[in-house]
């Protein structure tokens, strides 16, 4: 994941998707040989010079101002998850050494806290998507089907594991945003080698995942509702939480929670007596 080399294909996702008429270019003659803006229509838009632009576009234009660079942003109208992408894109911080194998601990004080949140589910992740703790219900309402002292990374699940991706009736809309979150992960954080071996299996392993990595999407979800069909209660629509856990290197809690008074509350409070009668099976073991 060299960033300059993702600046490039970056630049050139967000150009493509631009149609001419809508930034002010109207038909000329002949047929177009490229999709959204050229090259120079953009640098004209945007006040820069075709061949500065063209030094971006090919990973060469190491030390890019903020003027320019926001220029050529709002003529691609990029937002602003997107904007902050391309700046770390175009300045890339030094490279430093690889981020550690070693996978991340779960302070003794945010196990206490899941381990507290008895009717809501509730897990923490790190960047990558790695599951590192859950409560009963959390375990419930995402993963019944795997143990609950498992570890399993989510976007991984999303992709790979089917009985996960029946969760979501609208799965081509949750892959989409998965692989928005992951790319603005990557940007920030490229010399995560975990976190490039997963892209890696994941482009490998998944058609799908491989087609929307090469869109370049990019955008961040801190919270909203996901729609969810559970095997054990049916439809629940959950709003969600993302919480970041201050010092612990991009780990975070995400709680989920049902409306007072909804059949979604009523389905979670049902799924949370389902469990609470299965945790006390001597087959079942207690999450770590």
């Amino acid at each position: 994941m060299e960033a300059l080399s993702e600046l490039g294909e970056f630049l050139k996702s967000r150009r493509a998707a631009v149609r001419p008429e809508d930034v002010g270019i109207g038909p000329q003659p002949g047929r177009r040989r490229v999709a959204g803006l050229r090259r120079e229509e953009l640098a004209m838009l945007a006040g820069v010079s075709v061949t500065h632009y063209t030094r971006l576009e090919q990973g060469r234009g190491n030390g890019a101002s903020d003027s320019v660079l926001e220029a050529i942003a709002r003529t691609l109208r990029l937002s602003e998850d997107e904007t902050a992408h391309l700046k770390r894109l175009a300045r890339p911080a030094s490279p430093s050494r690889a981020t550690s194998a070693r996978v991340p601990q779960v302070s003794a004080s945010a196990r206490q806290l899941l381990t507290a949140m008895t009717e809501v589910p509730a897990l923490v992740l790190d960047r990558r998507g790695d599951v590192l703790a859950w409560n009963r219900l959390g375990h419930a309402l995402l993963a019944g089907h795997l143990e609950p002292d498992a570890h399993p990374n989510l976007i991984r699940m999303l992709f790979l594991d089917e009985r996960y991706r029946d969760l979501y009736p609208d799965r081509a809309e949750e892959a989409q945003l998965a692989v928005a979150s992951l790319r603005l992960v990557a940007g920030r954080h490229p010399d995560d080698r975990r976190l490039a071996e997963l892209i890696g299996e994941l482009s490998m392993k998944s058609g799908e995942f491989a087609s929307l990595w090469a869109r370049h999407p990019v955008r961040t979800c801190t919270s909203g509702v996901k729609r969810l069909h559970h095997p054990l209660v049916g439809p629940m629509d959950l709003a969600f939480e993302n919480l970041d856990i201050p010092g612990s290197s991009g780990q975070r809690l995400i709680a989920y929670t049902a409306e007072p008074g909804s059949p979604c509350e009523a389905a979670l409070r049902m799924l949370g007596d389902l469990t609470a009668v299965s945790a006390h099976s001597p087959r079942d073991r207690t999450p770590s």
